[in-house]
């Protein structure tokens, strides 16, 4: 008796049919020596594993992802991540790299039908885990876990060295190229404003924090902010017990349009690196000063409780520990709390990163190449790196740095959004992203290969023509003149 195939080794056999008519991968074209690596991707979540598919597709072959979580826990998904769907939505191709049989809805119909699909409103954050654990598993791509990074420095003879930690200790790995595909807080961390300071640790957390339901069963707690994530984390505390949830935000309601989905288009994808410095520039700050408003379906599922307030118009002003609790104070009075959690954001800060400490000091930053109008002054778009056109890092204007050691190193992670826009952000462009980072890096391994190429070339000898397709004739010689 015979058994049917699995969907999702059906749906492996159909990718890899799909390769196949694409002529994919490209067969490696680079020679093996040393280092050990051609390319290390510190981070294997979206970014990471993306970058690495596109660099494999185009025939770069000694590639590593290294990533700190165990497998299947890369990235935020099912970790720091609270909203219960994805905000983008379900029809985007994502990391599918133009391969139809690599999209999140092939893998999902192959396993619940075209009609399970047609139904979905949003993509479940825990099913999305799942497709990228598949998609890196199917395309076999180079992942090693619990290998935190410690040490990034450009070392001798171009290469790259990548310390990690270990159970037996450090180990160095070398690479030709680095590529930081680091997230969201990659390149600095969590930011809180200076008035958290003023309480112990205890009492707060960042919502790119892992807080655990117990951490907000029974409690009164208070959330900073008015974007996605807070209303996120207030669903989450909302959903685990919280005796109350109280929302501070400093502007004067909720913003309500995002700029960003109105201008969306391939033209602004392909096209948006090409743009001068100062349109990027206004078009980031306006973006910052309108803000990307919090889904409606997000908002929805915290109003549904009724032991929730909004509180517009309300800085903190002032935080103190009072009988085992938080006093909480505003422009409009004083609250009492048990627990804070500020969905404040993040901030681009190499100094914060021991690992990249080496040439925190050597990149340059916006601040470095773009000066604006005292009206357009912004230190978070300013501490942003500025990147080359395929998303090397640059030096530093005037630092002792030569630009093809510290362009050994990408940045593929979020703070790359002011130089190359949205491609970075989220799931829609990122296969562009991918695609452009793997050509600069192709393109400058090549350009560094270029006396193998030309010895190469010079030694190749294989002939197409054997001899024996055709007989040589008798040299030409002149037949008379007639009379």
């Amino acid at each position: 008796m015979t058994h049917p195939e699995p969907p999702l080794s059906q749906l492996a056999q159909r990718l890899s049919a799909d390769l196949a008519l694409l002529e994919l991968p490209a067969r490696p074209w680079l020679k093996e020596s040393a280092p050990d690596y051609d390319v290390i991707i510190v981070g294997a979540g979206l970014c990471g594993l993306t970058a690495a598919a596109a660099l494999t597709l185009a025939g770069v072959t000694r590639i590593l992802c290294l990533d700190k979580a165990p497998a299947g826990q890369e990235g935020p998904w099912i970790t720091s991540a609270r909203m219960d769907d994805l905000r983008t939505r379900k029809e985007a191709a994502g990391p599918a790299l133009g391969i139809p049989s690599l999209t999140f809805r092939a893998w999902y119909e192959a396993q619940y039908g075209t009609s399970a699909y047609q139904a979905m409103a949003r993509i479940p954050r825990a099913l999305w885990m799942a497709y990228l654990t598949w998609y890196r598993t199917v395309l076999n791509l180079p992942v090693r876990n619990h290998a935190p990074v410690t040490r990034v420095e450009p070392g001798q003879q171009g290469w790259v060295e990548v310390d990690i930690a270990t159970a037996q200790g450090k180990q160095q790995l070398r690479a030709r190229r680095v590529v930081l595909a680091t997230g969201i807080d990659g390149l600095g961390g969590p930011t809180l404003p200076p008035v958290a300071r003023q309480i112990p640790a205890r009492y707060i957390a960042h919502s790119a924090d892992i807080i655990p339901p117990t951490q907000v069963a029974g409690k009164r707690v208070a959330v900073v902010g008015s974007g996605a994530s807070a209303m996120d984390n207030a669903a989450f505390a909302l959903e685990n017990g919280a005796e109350r949830v109280d929302i501070f935000y400093r502007r004067t309601t909720l913003p309500r349009i995002d700029k960003f989905t109105g201008i969306g288009h391939q033209g602004l994808t392909l096209g948006y690196v090409h743009l001068p410095d100062e349109t990027k520039w206004q078009l980031m700050l306006a973006g910052e000063h309108a803000q990307i408003p919090p889904p409606r379906h997000s908002v929805q599922r915290v109003t549904k409780h009724a032991n929730v307030a909004f509180h517009r118009a309300s800085p903190l002003t002032s935080l103190r520990e009072q009988d085992e609790a938080i006093a909480l104070q505003t422009p409009h009075g004083q609250f009492h709390v048990d627990f804070i959690i500020f969905a404040t954001g993040f901030r681009v800060d190499f100094q914060a990163r021991p690992e990249f400490a080496s040439f925190a000091n050597t990149i340059c930053q916006w601040r470095d190449r773009y000066h604006p109008a005292a009206d357009q002054q912004h230190d978070g778009l300013a501490s942003a790196p500025y990147l080359g056109k395929h998303f090397e890092l640059l030096p530093k204007p005037g630092v002792d740095a030569e630009p093809a050691t510290i362009s050994t190193l990408y940045c593929f992670a979020f703070p790359a959004v002011l130089s190359h826009g949205k491609l970075t952000s989220g799931i829609p462009s990122i296969a562009e992203g991918a695609q452009r980072l793997t050509r600069g890096i192709v393109s400058s391994l090549l350009r560094e290969d270029r006396a193998e190429l030309l010895a190469r070339f010079q030694a190749y000898d294989t002939p197409e023509l054997l001899g024996d397709e055709w007989q040589e004739t008798a040299p030409f010689s002149a037949l008379p003149l007639a009379p």
